[in-house]
């Protein structure tokens, strides 16, 4: 069994190690042991393994990065029906699963639809759970009103399932990506949705123009840092700043928001906050991602796929400028293993 672990915080290169034993884990009553095949980098991964600026270290206890994957049930502990012995399956929230095997409650092994691959269902929960946390939030700040709506990182895994549901459902929403090339590459994929790149000088005045005499209502933001103050700015009076990541450089202290005065309102959101939800909501949402991974699985972009031996070159992979998608880490399925169908 191997597992990537860490004891300290730090440059991910630098503090994960991988480890091999022979001991796998016991599922108890109520709880599966998943055999993972593929589960993704997600940028909140690496956040928990470096920590963010300003917060305190964790303990040095081992911690194993990644909350989500997919795999097969290899056993079952007391009382579980379901799911059954061999069935694939994504995970959600399953702390832990950069390792070949980890224990999950029944009910958070999400049973895979027949033809999703691997790779989709890997992908099938966290992105479209955060999506339809987002969009709630989104309609709850705009009370009614069409938008506008600016998001940051438009041409990540998130901020393109965000495109797509603003093209489903007629948002009015104004796309922000880093670079020129990424710029074309958005307004090729979604073209009545305005696109701006952060690398032009003007990208402030563009987004005014595009906002309209209404101006931003609503920014949808994983980038933060220093670039929290510009997009606040853009912000029209009684806005709010809807933040669910960190993935810019710098600070920007909440007291050089002018909050107050303009009567802005900045909300976290979170995919670790999805399991308040109830049962039945979040029953729900499951079966959206589900349906979204059968019916759209291109919205679930794989950027390229490494041995879960090789996770140094991966997380080098992931950070890479201008990736299109998710990388993944894979373990090999065991010869004559037979659950391959559903490919």
């Amino acid at each position: 069994m191997r597992t990537v672990e860490y004891t300290r915080q730090g440059e991910a290169a630098q503090v994960l190690t991988l480890r091999e034993e022979r001991h796998r884990p016991t599922p108890g009553s109520g709880e599966v042991l998943v055999r993972m095949l593929v589960r993704p980098i997600h940028p909140g991964d690496l956040i928990g393994v470096e920590g963010l600026p300003g917060q305190p270290e964790q303990q040095s206890q081992a911690r194993t990065p990644g909350v989500e994957g997919m795999g097969v049930v290899e056993s079952v502990g007391a009382s579980v029906r379901a799911p059954r012995l061999g069935q694939r399956v994504a995970v959600f929230p399953a702390p832990g699963t950069w390792s070949d095997f980890v224990v999950v409650p029944a009910d958070l092994a999400v049973p895979v639809p027949d033809g999703v691959s691997d790779e989709t269902a890997a992908l099938m929960l966290v992105n479209p759970l955060t999506l339809r946390m987002l969009y709630r939030a989104v309609e709850k700040a705009l009370r009614g009103q069409a938008g506008p709506v600016l998001q940051t990182a438009a041409g990540s895994s998130v901020g393109r399932l965000v495109s797509a549901a603003a093209a489903r459902h007629d948002l009015q929403l104004i796309n922000l990506v880093r670079s020129t090339s990424g710029a074309e590459k958005m307004r090729t994929l979604y073209p009545s949705q305005p696109v701006i790149a952060t690398c032009d000088d003007d990208w402030r005045a563009q987004v005014r123009l595009h906002a309209g005499e209404r101006g931003v209502q609503v920014v949808l933001d994983c980038v933060g840092g220093a670039m929290t103050q510009d997009l606040a700015e853009l912000l029209a009076d009684g806005g709010t700043l809807i933040s669910y990541g960190h993935l810019g450089s710098g600070t920007t202290p909440l007291e050089a928001l002018p909050l107050v005065a303009r009567a802005l309102t900045v909300r976290g959101v979170s995919i670790l906050r999805w399991m308040s939800r109830t049962p039945m909501e979040r029953a729900q949402d499951v079966a959206f991602a589900q349906d979204l991974a059968q019916s759209t699985p291109d919205l679930l972009e794989v950027a390229a796929s490494y041995d879960l031996a090789d996770f140094k070159a991966a997380v080098e992979h992931a950070r890479r400028p201008g990736k299109s998608g998710t990388v993944l880490l894979t373990t090999p399925r065991k010869a004559g293993s037979g659950h391959g169908a559903g490919r």
